[in-house]
């Protein structure tokens, strides 16, 4: 169980389906992208009837055990997508990412949810000289497009992250910290108070036009939503669509005035490193320390299961890491340890659509970036589902269709082999100080 989930009090369990049903729109999923599409919708028109089957719990998935980043980050580069859908669609989709942390913000006020909300952004550390590199270059990038985001310099940085070997970072104010669980399961409440019918242990088992199916019963809707992420390749002609790779996370106990008066992180910012192989943590509001990072091995054919969510060899890895940035933890038991899947599309480009005629409608492939991006994803099925022609709509990442991922093992071949790779990128710049050549043929290879 994650720290998020482990320090909320026990929840009475909803109810399954208790049999056969009829819906104006199902959603499949009750974590994030499913309770968001749900909220806004019955918030849009009380009079929709919207049932929502989940096969564990409310937040059971990513959405219980992510990092807590609600950022304005999106799988691709605004470089990317400017080179793909041109400079206007690419600043319209950042625009709408940059907003949404605001967006996720007002809600929690609104309905009363406390779920630790401080938007004290992220800063992105540089500690090698080839970390510092790449630092430099996203910032020119990211003036190119007219983004912001400001290159501190090491002083800058160390003062609003006391780390070790900082040469520089980046900080961008478009994040706030959060407690995801205790968001997802307020979302859940304020969904249920607007009429959402929200049944758990409920596994869908197929989806079809018009249908879903459990064991349990089928579920008729003219609108049925995809909202699975990391669980999709467990429905039946979707093994191939997302690739579940999993993320792992430990935390420590609330830690004393002391350590926070040299670690900072006073606004409760988000932080990471340049590093290849993705690092993330937070102060939580109540001091304690949460961190964690890629690493744990996908698994032969998109397989998800419980036992993966432990991974004795990440754990340790990512207390090294911790202790390499906060020498002063090095002495302080880890409190908890967790993981979960996200979600990854062959070409890494997050989506959000509605085929009309069918009547089936999805959003996911965020990457683990999905905290705030589930929110404009909700959003944008709001108005897809309304037939609402708002700008959402127009975004450049509705409609796009991803291709399959390879079949087995080339699946299993290449994406253990990309982590493997990141892995000794980060290994070979930090003996030489030179960017990895290999980390940068694996980035053209993701098509960023």
């Amino acid at each position: 169980m994650s720290l998020w989930m482990s320090v909320l009090a026990p929840e009475a369990p909803r109810p399954p389906l208790p049999g056969d049903a009829e819906a104006d729109v199902c959603i499949v999923g009750a974590g994030f992208t499913g309770l968001w599409t749900a909220y806004y919708l019955a918030v849009a028109d009380p009079s929709l009837r919207i049932t929502v089957l989940e096969a564990q719990t409310a937040g059971f998935g990513a959405s219980g055990r992510n990092g807590g980043w609600c950022s304005a980050l999106f799988p691709k580069s605004v470089a990317y997508l400017d080179r793909r859908y041109g400079r206007a669609d690419a600043l319209a989709l950042n625009a709408a990412m940059e907003s949404t942390v605001d967006e996720v913000g007002r809600v929690a006020a609104s309905e009363g949810i406390d779920c630790d909300y401080a938007k004290g952004g992220t800063v992105t550390l540089a500690r090698t000289p080839a970390q510092l590199s790449r630092a430099r270059a996203e910032v020119d990038a990211a003036a190119h497009f007219g983004v912001e985001l400001h290159l501190l310099t090491a002083d800058e940085a160390r003062t609003r992250v006391g780390a070790t070997n900082v040469l520089g970072a980046t900080y961008t104010p478009h994040c706030a910290a959060i407690q995801p669980a205790k968001l997802v399961r307020g979302l859940a409440a304020a969904c249920e108070r607007r009429g959402v019918r929200l049944f758990e242990h409920t596994r869908v088992t197929r989806l079809s036009p018009g249908r879903a199916e459990t064991p349990l019963g089928t579920v008729r809707a003219p609108i049925v939503v995809r909202a699975t992420e990391g669980f999709t390749p467990q429905l039946p002609g979707l093994r191939r669509a997302i690739a579940p790779v999993y993320s792992l996370m430990i935390a420590t106990d609330p830690l004393p005035p002391a350590f926070w008066a040299e670690a900072g992180l006073a606004r409760r910012e988000t932080f990471a490193d340049f590093r290849h192989l993705i690092i993330y943590g937070q102060r939580t509001a109540d001091d304690r320390l949460a961190f964690g990072g890629r690493g744990a091995p996908y698994h032969y054919g998109s397989t998800v299961d419980p036992t993966f969510d432990r991974e004795p060899r990440v754990f340790t890895d990512l207390h090294r890491t911790l202790t390499e940035l906060f020498p002063a933890l090095a002495a302080v038991p880890i409190a908890h340890s967790w993981g979960g899947p996200l979600g990854i599309a062959r070409d890494w480009m997050a989506s959000v659509g509605l085929d009309e005629p069918t009547g089936l409608a999805w959003a996911g492939g965020y990457v683990g970036d999905g905290v705030g991006t589930t929110n404009l994803a909700g959003r944008t099925l709001c108005d897809l589902i309304r037939g609402e022609r708002s700008d959402l709509v127009h975004l450049s990442w509705v409609g796009h269709r991803s291709p399959r991922w390879e079949p087995e093992p080339l699946r299993w071949l290449g994406v253990n082999t990309s982590l493997r790779v990141m892995a000794a990128a980060d290994a070979a710049e930090s003996r030489t100080g030179r960017p990895s050549r290999r980390a940068a043929l694996m980035s053209r290879l993701l098509g960023d």
